[in-house]
């Protein structure tokens, strides 16, 4: 009966939150006993006759006793709480574990995505969550429906099953399924990342998610395309301003304009110094929407590193709100302004406050219709910044004349060691020019590689290592 006592216990900790607790142990039970009969139970019960009859119904008083289990044996177990709920196994959850590696009762990853759960299977895997944690537990697109999400983001949260939760591309998972989320984030000690990508968070979502927020450990959350633009915006903006944990917000693709909600982010960045990184990719932030930012940026004094705001229909007017802030940010070190339509016009704008900045170290100018106008403005930048270690210029119309410059550039420049350039085809009819073109791009590259070496391996490691998890290009590209 040990599996019982302890979903009775489970159960009447979830009571509490929300309710309270009768000191009268059997108003205790009748009351669980009704949540059961509303179908508000989210934790397993099987039937009587299986209780003490399979491993999945037991639960050792060790807590470490589950984390001895061999993959094998946990294979055969999961086997066994299919049959007791009625399921197939998943083929797919039998692969991984006879193949999975595990150490110390921790596995590398259970991936999840585009399998069916339903409420049933969900509730079969409790045997595989309890006796494992994983690194990472991707459940993206699995079709979870209410019953079967509150279950097993229930089993994660008791359990402590994962460090880094996808749970993208679930859209039905209903008012418990949320409620079970919530409870997980604000909860759960083990969970660190969470991806929430193509899920409509509207509003009573929304307000699930923030006053769960307002008290978690996550470090990572990820907010891709869900539609976050206006009042949901608003409710997630007021938890982040006193939360003191997150260190990554990613909201690329939530259509975020350029007054209301760029507004809510620039009060974010304002009260809210713990932030590290500010995904806004692909939004419609605009000049307008780029002022508030700035707004925010100047009171960032220990926080914000990396602000990525490639495809926000930014234009050189926008660059004068940039180019008032950047001589007094002293955190940023990664900014992406690629895919924007800054021209020459908008490079002559920022170019001395780029000469005098501190702190960036990254700048993308990927696609940002610059020609080699701009590049010999961004040659007189890098003469005069010695903090600048990557610049990419892809995607732009750089050719002879800004290729020149560049090259004499980093004659003086020595920190940067990678300047990403699209190899250009030769196009001149005269082959002394179509030579020239050729060895200033090995002359770029070379001047790079003896930066990279000056500075040493172990910096360069961890630029690339930036780079990478930034989705910024790893190489210089110039031959």
């Amino acid at each position: 009966m040990e599996m019982l006592n302890l979903n009775r216990e489970m159960t009447r900790c979830s009571d509490k939150e929300n309710e309270g607790l009768s000191d009268d142990g059997a108003e205790k039970s009748n009351e669980n006993q009704k949540k059961r009969s509303k179908g508000e139970k989210r934790v397993s019960f099987p039937p009587d006759e299986h209780i003490v009859s399979g491993f999945a119904e037991q639960r050792s008083t060790d807590p470490k006793a589950d984390s001895c289990l061999t993959l094998t044996e946990i294979m055969a177990a999961y086997q066994r709480n299919c049959s007791i709920h009625q399921v197939e196994p998943k083929p797919h959850i039998l692969q991984q574990l006879q193949q999975g590696v595990c150490v110390g009762g921790s596995v590398k990853c259970l991936d999840l995505k585009g399998e069916r759960l339903d409420h049933r299977s969900c509730e079969a895997l409790e045997v595989v969550l309890k006796s494992l944690h994983f690194d990472f537990i991707n459940l993206q697109a699995t079709q979870l429906e209410e019953n079967g999400a509150a279950s097993l983001l229930d089993m994660i949260s008791y359990y402590e099953s994962t460090t880094h939760l996808d749970i993208s591309d679930n859209s039905s998972m209903g008012t418990s399924g949320w409620k079970a989320l919530a409870h997980l984030i604000k909860q759960s000690v083990s969970l660190s990342r969470l991806d929430l990508c193509n899920v409509p968070i509207v509003a009573g979502p929304a307000q699930c998610i923030s006053k769960a927020l307002s008290s978690s450990r996550l470090t990572v959350l990820n907010l891709c395309n869900a539609q976050l633009s206006g009042v949901p915006l608003y409710t997630l903006v007021g938890a982040l301003k006193t939360n003191r944990t997150l260190h990554e917000l990613h909201l690329a693709n939530n259509l975020l304009n350029s007054y209301q909600d760029a507004l809510q982010l620039g009060d974010l960045l304002r009260y809210n110094n713990t932030l590290q990184t500010l995904e806004l990719s692909n939004n419609v932030v605009a000049d307008a929407g780029l002022e508030e930012l700035c707004d925010g940026l100047k009171w960032q004094t220990t926080g914000l590193q990396v602000l990525l705001l490639r495809n926000n229909q930014i234009t050189a007017k926008g660059m004068e709100h940039l180019a008032r802030t950047l001589p007094v940010l002293k955190v940023l070190q990664v900014l992406d302004l690629g895919e924007n339509l800054l021209g020459n016009e908008g490079i002559h704008v920022i170019r001395e406050s780029l000469m005098v900045n501190c702190s960036v170290q990254q700048l993308s100018l990927t696609q940002a219709n610059i020609t080699c106008e701009g590049a010999v403005a961004l040659a007189e930048f890098l003469v005069e910044n010695h903090q600048i270690k990557r610049l990419d210029l892809r995607m732009n119309d750089v050719r002879l004349g800004g290729l020149m410059a560049l090259s004499v550039a980093l004659k003086i420049n020595n920190s940067l060691v990678h300047l990403d350039l699209d190899f250009i085809p030769s196009q001149e009819q005269d082959e002394f020019l179509s030579d020239t073109q050729t060895r200033l791009q090995a002359e770029i590259t070379q001047r790079c590689l003896i930066n990279a070496r000056l500075r040493g391996p172990a910096e360069e490691t961890s630029e690339t290592s930036t780079a990478d998890a930034h989705g910024l290009p790893d190489n210089t590209t110039a031959a």
